[in-house]
């Protein structure tokens, strides 16, 4: 393989693999011509719109980290934290569609954020052809373990005197938790924080008596006993907690999960769609892949790109008449 300097943008993101990013992969793997050559040429890049560290960017860095073997190019993942990813997928959606410009795609900024920004800043599937879907990551309601809350009928009892960190507005976590609380007559506190790990940490400090997150990142403090694990947000039991009852056992049919997808701008070409769903399904058969799901708590759901936007659409629907319903108030800004 020949190595060249070309490059499409400047990158300041760290490339999966520990490749320099002064070498870029110009051997293309497929067929198909994108700009009269083969596709890929060059870096794709992925694009992540949450902190490093977090679930979404650490399932972007597994995906990049076998795209060598399966594309025959790098992919450095680029991070652009900010409105629950839709700073980085808007960007990515204004791109041209050839390919090089990818977004790691939580589903709730489809389904949940979506209501409560101003419609002109709202992130539509109608702007992204989605590639294929990831894994789903499961919404969890932890209590810090002092407070002796062993499940929600022992919430319920201290309603008026609960406080309860979510995700931030708009996000899955915070949708979850006032369904919960508005259904089981729950009064109490909301703290909102910018993402799962400070309202996490919130519950282990006594800040906040409970908080809504994702599994993969509860897990290590409910294994150490940090934190105390009351009731899944699901359709079934979480395999990796399974003496954990779900949010419709307890009476509540709330199932919230975050579900993830790779996207690229809308109009991209079959072939680059091709060649791109083929590589991505090459990595996820991996079972360095299948570990880190494992490792990571993350359930597949490895699904196509049309499955993926008729379940977050119906999502979107569903979730809008739940939130209508319950004279729910996310905190979106009509400005």
């Amino acid at each position: 393989m020949s190595w060249c300097s070309c490059s499409r943008r400047p990158i300041t993101a760290v490339a999966a693999g520990g490749l320099s990013l002064g070498l870029v992969a110009c051997g293309g793997v497929t067929d198909g011509a994108v700009g009269g050559g083969e596709y890929p040429t060059e870096p794709i890049t992925l694009n992540v719109g949450q902190e490093p560290g977090g679930s979404t960017d650490l399932i972007a860095r597994a995906l990049a980290e076998g795209s060598q073997d399966a594309l025959g190019v790098s992919m450095p993942v680029e991070n652009q934290p900010g409105a629950n990813g839709a700073i980085a997928t808007q960007e990515v959606a204004d791109q041209s569609p050839d390919g090089y410009e990818l977004t790691l795609l939580n589903s709730t900024l489809i389904t949940t954020t979506a209501q409560v920004v101003p419609e002109e800043e709202a992130v539509s599937l109608d702007d992204l052809d989605v590639v294929m879907g990831l894994s789903r990551d499961d919404y969890i309601m932890v209590a810090n373990s002092d407070t002796g809350y062993e499940n929600v009928e022992d919430v319920e009892a201290d309603s008026g005197n609960v406080s309860y960190g979510t995700a931030g507005v708009g996000t899955g976590s915070q949708l979850a938790q006032l369904l919960l609380f508005e259904e089981a007559g729950i009064e109490g506190n909301e703290v909102p924080f910018d993402s799962g790990a400070p309202a996490l940490t919130a519950v282990m400090g006594g800040q906040v008596d409970v908080a809504t997150v994702q599994v993969g990142e509860a897990m290590p403090q409910i294994e150490s006993g940090t934190v105390d694990p009351l009731l899944i947000f699901s359709e079934e039991r979480n395999e990796h907690l399974e003496d954990v009852p779900t949010a419709v056992e307890e009476g509540h049919d709330i199932p919230v999960a975050q579900y993830r997808a790779v996207a690229l701008p809308a109009g991209a070409p079959d072939d680059v769609e091709d060649t791109l769903r083929e590589g991505f399904e090459e990595i996820v058969a991996t079972e360095d892949y299948q570990a880190f799901n494992d490792e990571n708590y993350l359930t597949p759901e490895e699904v196509s790109g049309e499955e993926v936007e008729e379940q977050w659409t119906a999502l979107a629907d569903e979730y809008a008449q739940r939130v209508e319903e319950n004279g729910i108030d996310l905190g979106g800004e009509d400005e």
